[in-house]
Formats: structure tokens, C-alpha cells, sequence
């Protein structure tokens, strides 16, 4: 392992998960479900359930807006990079369509982005390194400390 993903030696990135989920609603709840097993072994310090709603909005996201002339993926990723949580959710739509919006009181659609930041740190969109689109967020604070990294897989 090198010293990058080993944090013995300092801050480092590591993946913890990753899902490759079919564009359709059921992918909801089964993304919020694997997520919130596969993250616990990790013990983070912020909220999983907070997170989860995070996986949730932006998977939703990603099965309403990508769009692609062949079959296609939504792919969720998520690491821990030095002390943070990163949440990725790439999908083959166009990256300048993801917009934060304001919807009125009685609007049913269009409150998720505003869902993810409200918790996360920070969120941004733009193109994946597969194609399409990548709407990533960021928990700051999701480790109290790098001391307990230790080793990880990739």
C-alpha cells in the first residue's frame, strides 16, 4: 500500500464503496440501504443518516435527469479523504443541466440539491471521468482524526 492511502503517514484518499445501480426508482432505497451497511464498519463521526438522505437525493437525481441513447449506470462512490466524507454520483446526463433550484411551497419536485447543502460542506457538479456527469458532496468532519485510518482496500 503506498503512503497515499495509508494513514499512518499522513492524510490520504481512500474509496470505501462504490454501487453500480440501474436507472430506475428501486435503485433508490437499495443505494440508502448498502450505503448506510458499508459505511458503518467505518464509524464515522457524522451523521449516517444524514448522509444516507445525501445518497438518496443524489441517486434520485441521477435516475430522473441522466439521460443516454444506450443502456446505461448510475455509478455511487464514496471516500474518505484525510478527515472528510466525498460522496460522488456519476450518471451520463450533461453536467450543466445539475442547478441548485428554489421551488415555490407547493412545488412536488426540485428540493433535493437544496437537501444536500444543507449538510454537506460543500457539493459541485460537473463532467465525470466516465462520461456524463459527476454531482459530488462533501462532510467535513466525518473522521475526528486521521490517526485511526489504518489500512484500507482500493
Amino acid at each position: 500500500m503506498d503512503d497515499a492511502t495509508d494513514g499512518r503517514r499522513g492524510f490520504g484518499t481512500a474509496r470505501l464503496g462504490a454501487m453500480i445501480l440501474f436507472p430506475a426508482p428501486e435503485s433508490v432505497p437499495r443505494a440508502r440501504r448498502w450505503f448506510r451497511k458499508l459505511i458503518a464498519p467505518y464509524n464515522p463521526a457524522c451523521s449516517i443518516e444524514d448522509c444516507t438522505l445525501m445518497v438518496s437525493e443524489l441517486v434520485t437525481n441521477a435516475v430522473l435527469y441522466g439521460r443516454a441513447d444506450e443502456l446505461w449506470w448510475v455509478r455511487l462512490e464514496w471516500y474518505r479523504v484525510e478527515t472528510a466524507l466525498r460522496i460522488e454520483v456519476h450518471n451520463p446526463g450533461f453536467p450543466a443541466n445539475v442547478r441548485l433550484r428554489r421551488p415555490e411551497a407547493n412545488d412536488a419536485h426540485g428540493r433535493g440539491l437544496l437537501l444536500v447543502d444543507s449538510i454537506a460542506e460543500s457539493w459541485h457538479a460537473g463532467p465525470s471521468r466516465f462520461g456524463g456527469t459527476v454531482v459530488s458532496a462533501v462532510v467535513a468532519d466525518a473522521w475526528p482524526t486521521n490517526e485511526n485510518f489504518g489500512h484500507v482496500l482500493l
